[in-house]
């Protein structure tokens, strides 16, 4: 067990982490992340309220759909990245990291107009159910049908609000639920056969393989999305009339000059956060490491960061520096490990 974000978070249970990933790859694990913060917000101007504050278009977003995107500062960086899902025409359902949920709060709350409100949902708890047996695992040990539920859609089941999504690249669900009825939850979830509880260890191993950036590591307030290549959530968003909004059209206009990627160590060794990146005959520092580690699935060092956008091409060759030891790497396109969600002939 340890501290992250002011809670007392397990790190790993006895099978370690190396099990516990393999398990969720080939199985279902189950998380307790009721340490995200999650709102409610409401009104008839909270669409406006969201395309205002994130990169993202929510005016024809269709009921039950979920959308990864972020809240953005006026300097164009990343306040926070957060999943949003319209649970009704003027009502959302947002989950943001635990360690930004105050300050993501305060400027929300500083944006508010009288048309629009937010409610925190304290009492509410979070379990996630991921792997390739996350959707028999519901249906066996709940009792809750999610055939018809594709990736990122949501459904509401009584007390409980559901979500076809998660951050491991496998199937799978989070389920909030009122906090009085999640130990009885989480005990039905592992008495299943197919389940094991996963711990933080393993929780960023599986992000870093599906190359998912970790807030206050590989994307902060000082990166775009850009920067970050998430671009994406902006989807057919042609405007940039939104908080943050002049730098990205000027990275659009003049071009980048460093982009997220991702590396594959070729040699023994393994790269973490914070170290440096040089050119193939180490001589220039091209670029820094921002999440490293061992990757299970792979059975090989991986890691993701910042590099000059000249060297960032798929297969460039460099040196990671640790410890005064270069390591030779490559540049890899992300995410490392392809994902297994579960994409429905009609979405």
């Amino acid at each position: 067990m340890a501290e992250f974000a002011g809670y007392d978070m397990p790190i790993q249970y006895p099978e370690g982490v190396m099990a516990e990933h393999h398990w969720t790859r080939a199985h279902a694990g189950i998380f307790d992340v009721s340490h995200m913060g999650q709102w409610i917000v409401e009104g008839s101007d909270a669409s406006k309220l969201f395309e205002h504050l994130t990169p993202s278009s929510f005016s024809n977003v269709p009921l039950g759909t979920a959308k990864y995107t972020v809240l953005m500062n006026a300097q164009g960086g990343i306040i926070d990245d957060m999943i949003v899902t319209r649970v009704a025409e003027d009502r959302f359902f947002v989950v943001v990291n635990a360690g930004c949920k105050d300050k993501d709060l305060a400027w929300v709350q500083s944006h508010l107009t009288p048309n629009v409100r937010l409610r925190v949902l304290d009492e509410q708890a979070l379990i996630a159910v991921q792997g390739p047996k996350a959707e028999q695992v519901m249906r066996e040990a709940l009792d809750i049908d999610t055939s018809s539920l594709s990736y990122m859609r949501w459904m509401d089941y009584g007390r409980c609000m559901i979500s076809r999504l998660g951050y491991t690249g496998e199937d799978g669900f989070e389920i909030s639920m009122p906090a009085e009825d999640s130990e009885i939850a989480w005990n039905r979830l592992l008495s299943h056969p197919e389940v094991k509880p996963i711990g933080l260890g393993a929780r960023d191993s599986l992000r870093l393989e599906m190359g998912y950036p970790l807030y206050g590591h590989d994307i902060d307030d000082t990166t775009s999305p850009l920067e970050a290549r998430i671009g994406w959530i902006m989807g057919k968003r042609q405007d940039t009339d939104f908080v943050g909004g002049t730098r990205l059209a000027q990275e659009k206009s003049s071009g980048l000059k460093r982009a997220r990627a991702g590396f594959i160590l070729t040699a023994p060794g393994v790269a973490r956060e914070g170290t440096e990146i040089f050119s193939e005959d180490g001589q220039t520092k091209v670029g820094i490491i921002t999440s490293g580690g061992f990757s299970p699935t792979l059975n090989a060092a991986i890691a993701m960061g910042y590099i000059n956008t000249e060297f960032a091409k798929d297969g460039t060759g460099i040196l990671a520096r640790v410890r005064g030891r270069d390591i030779p790497a490559r540049v890899t396109a992300l995410p490392f490990v392809h994902p297994k969600t579960k994409i429905s002939p009609k979405s």
